[in-house]
């Protein structure tokens, strides 16, 4: 159980710094269009695994957007990364 724990508290994570990106005026568009894009593709009903596959469908939404989190995450210069991530390591109560 302490897996699902500290896999639901990374992704609260990862989706604080997501919005965290698409609210700062200095983000590059092209990191806030991966973003977007991540978001677009989660609750789009054309998937490269269709979600009628319970557990793989959603695996396959999990992983797509995981990447394009990434992306935006490399497409961010890395003072700005660093000072984002600060920002929301602060608003965030630590991992149990």
């Amino acid at each position: 159980m302490w897996k699902f724990g500290r896999l639901w508290f990374a992704l609260r994570k990862e989706l604080a710094l997501a919005w965290a990106l698409l609210r700062d005026p200095r983000s590059p568009w092209s990191a806030r269009l991966a973003v977007i894009a991540a978001a677009l593709y989660l609750v789009s009903p054309v998937d490269f695994v269709t979600d009628a596959l319970p557990l793989l469908g959603w695996i396959d939404d999990g992983v797509v957007v995981l990447l394009l989190f990434k992306l935006a995450g490399k497409l961010l210069p890395p003072e700005l990364a660093a000072a984002l991530r600060a920002k929301v390591d602060r608003r965030q109560p630590a991992a149990r």
